[in-house]
């Protein structure tokens, strides 16, 4: 499917405070949560574009993350306050989805990566080659309220 516009990022921040139960005993946060700290941010954006998971399921489509890239540059620690932000880079096929997080203090960037994820039709459980209407017609929507 082709994209209907010129398709430009999109981003959306998610602030939050590094909870005790995501840190190791040296109070740095462990490897693996830095994927829901990407989910936070992710539903923030998808939330933004007015597509979150509750609307894709309601429109026949799952969207399984299918990659995924973390960098560490900085450890996380419990009590830094930080900011997750997510910018929805391309939709050709599916999403993908670039992420950095920051600290809030001090602007420093400590972490970046990207999910990308596709439809899955939820009827026949078999993978959208693309990316179905209703994505581009709520970024379409999206554009629309901005301009």
């Amino acid at each position: 499917m082709s994209k209907p516009f010129a398709f430009k990022p999109i981003s959306a921040e998610h602030a939050l405070r590094v909870p005790f139960y995501d840190v190791d005993p040296m109070h740095i946060v462990w490897h693996g949560n830095y994927v829901k700290y990407f989910e936070d941010g992710r539903c923030a954006l998808l939330d933004k574009i007015d597509y979150n998971y509750t609307k894709m399921g309601q429109s026949g489509f799952s969207y399984p993350v299918i990659d995924l890239r973390i960098q560490y540059a900085k450890p996380l620690t419990f009590g830094q306050e930080i900011v997750v932000q997510a910018t929805l880079k391309d939709i050709d096929f599916g999403l993908l989805i670039g992420y950095k997080i920051f600290d809030k203090a001090t602007g420093q960037r400590l972490s970046k990566g990207y999910t990308r994820q596709v439809p899955v039709s939820l009827e026949t459980q078999e993978m959208f080659y693309g990316s179905p209407d209703v994505l581009f017609d709520c970024i379409r929507a999206f554009n629309d309220k901005q301009a």
